[in-house]
């Protein structure tokens, strides 16, 4: 069994006057250089997981917690924001909301300039940042000339600049389109497979998480409710359409012609054309 880098053991969190925990008796057990992808509808309690695991929960955002969430072996709520920082890499939703210098380099040396480090260290963690997420092109320039698929690297390069071991992203495809999302689904296959981040996404669109995960937390009322392969997830269609996920469309053909094993459900449209290439040679 891989080292746990991460574990959420029996977590239960509600905010400050809600009637309902946001988050239900979660464990979850996270290996050193996994890529898993977290789904599921809204107000499954997605971002409320990922706050929970950077620190933001309860360091900027109260409530009652119960159960115990470790991070490298000792409980993250021991732990100040910038211990969790060292660790734990954060990229939201919006760049607009976390990107806050004028000029690319300066963003990225924001963080570690807080942190004490020293400039030659500085100089060499923000060039190796930015080749990580080849936009080492970018560093001079103003962050309001940027699009918005090089906002959303110029986020990831920041929090890579720390050098976590973790990077927890909270929907940062939601503002990007097909082109650009692509792009950052290949950044994070990238630093997950030469670089040995640990990668753990909160995304809506399947389609690139069963591509690129290797494996799917199914999250529904604040409970796992599926967690597995990705084709061991995304077999149980009739089960996500009532939890209101939707399955990958290449699949959900797949399913209609008989496909519903590791072997047979094509979860891209590179392994779906394999797969309707089989069917029609029968």
């Amino acid at each position: 069994m891989l080292l746990a880098i991460l574990e959420i053991s029996n977590f239960t969190f509600s905010y400050p006057r809600s009637p309902q925990p946001a988050l239900k008796d979660i464990n979850l057990r996270v290996a050193k250089g996994e890529f898993i992808g977290i789904t599921g509808p809204t107000g499954a309690g997605k971002s409320t997981l990922a706050s929970c695991l950077n620190g933001i929960i309860p360091h900027f955002q109260g409530g009652t917690a119960q159960g115990q969430i470790s991070l490298q072996g000792s409980s993250i709520f021991e732990r100040s924001t910038a211990q969790i920082s060292r660790v734990v890499g954060s990229v939201f939703q919006d760049p607009e909301a976390q990107i806050i210098c004028t000029e690319v380099e300066q963003e990225l040396a924001f963080g570690l300039e807080n942190l004490g480090f020293e400039p030659a260290e500085i100089e060499r963690r923000i060039a190796v940042a930015l080749d990580m997420v080849g936009i080492t092109a970018l560093r001079y320039w103003p962050t309001v000339a940027l699009s918005g698929g090089q906002k959303q690297r110029v986020a990831i390069a920041a929090a890579l600049a720390m050098l976590p071991e973790i990077l927890v992203l909270d929907e940062p495809t939601s503002e990007l389109d097909p082109m650009g999302t692509e792009d950052i689904f290949r950044v994070l296959t990238k630093l997950n497979q030469e670089y040995g981040i640990t990668v753990i996404i909160i995304e809506q669109k399947t389609e690139h998480l069963a591509a690129h995960a290797g494996r799917i937390v199914i999250l529904h009322n604040g409970e796992i409710a599926m967690d597995g392969e990705p084709w061991q997830v995304f077999s149980q269609q009739e089960a996500l359409a009532a939890i209101g996920v939707r399955i990958p469309q290449v699949a959900q053909l797949a399913r209609m012609l008989g496909g519903n094993s590791k072997e047979t459900l094509p979860l891209t449209v590179e392994e779906g054309r394999r797969f309707l290439e089989r069917m029609l040679r029968r």
